[in-house]
């Protein structure tokens, strides 16, 4: 599903160039759970954002369920992202103007869906939030704020979910929860998961782990 050969990152800085990733090479099948694990500054953060097709690469290239990312302009990588892949952020990414259902349904119209109400409240239900949905993002708690990115994660039905960070920003019982919810579609829905986390317990659950030390791939 996911693969990438002597992948590099570097950016300019002070006259020279600092070299954030060193040339990373990986695969992850179909369905599969992986972790990107390593300290501050690792580049796991750089690493999903050019994965999923956010950010170009300075050298190397990456390639999607048969696709090369580097063949497709930006549009081309925004509607690439839009039919295949799924996000779930540290800090959420709700739309403040929209309602939790509103939330949810955007992606879905964007991609000219039908019944995007539907399924936008189907998913809300799953995440268990059926009494929320005309709630606004401000009148919820961060708990609740999540299940809504992961609701609308799912609810396009993505090949591949990127994660990062998706319990940073939550106490630990809440953060546990939405571990479980995670875990729950991403069994029903065959999902590809790959997250970016500190959090040793979300690293377990996952089928393997990836760690990162100053750029480069190392073993566990």
């Amino acid at each position: 599903m996911i693969k990438c050969d002597n992948l590099q990152k570097r950016v300019p800085m002070a006259g020279t160039e600092l070299e954030i990733l060193k040339g990373i090479t990986l695969e992850i099948k179909s369905g599969e759970s992986v972790a990107i694990i390593g300290a501050s500054g690792s580049g796991k953060s750089t690493l999903l954002g050019l994965l999923a097709g956010l950010d170009e690469s300075s050298g190397g290239a990456v390639t999607i369920n048969g696709t090369d990312l580097g063949t497709l302009d930006e549009d081309g990588r925004a509607r690439f992202r839009g039919e295949h892949i799924g996000f779930v952020f540290q800090s959420f990414q709700l739309l403040p103007a929209l309602t939790a259902l509103e939330n949810v349904m955007l992606p879905l119209e964007l991609q000219g869906q039908s019944d995007v109400t539907q399924k936008a409240e189907h998913y809300l239900k799953r995440v268990e939030l059926e009494a929320r949905m005309g709630h606004y993002p401000l009148q919820l708690s961060g708990g609740e704020q999540q299940r809504v990115a992961l609701a609308r994660a799912f609810a396009s039905r993505p090949a591949i979910l990127f994660a990062d960070e998706p319990t940073g920003n939550l106490d630990s019982r809440t953060g546990d929860r939405i571990i479980d919810l995670v875990f729950e579609l991403n069994r029903e829905e065959g999902t590809t998961l790959v997250l970016v986390t500190h959090d040793s317990a979300l690293a377990d659950r996952c089928d393997r782990r990836l760690r990162l030390d100053g750029g480069a791939l190392v073993k566990e």
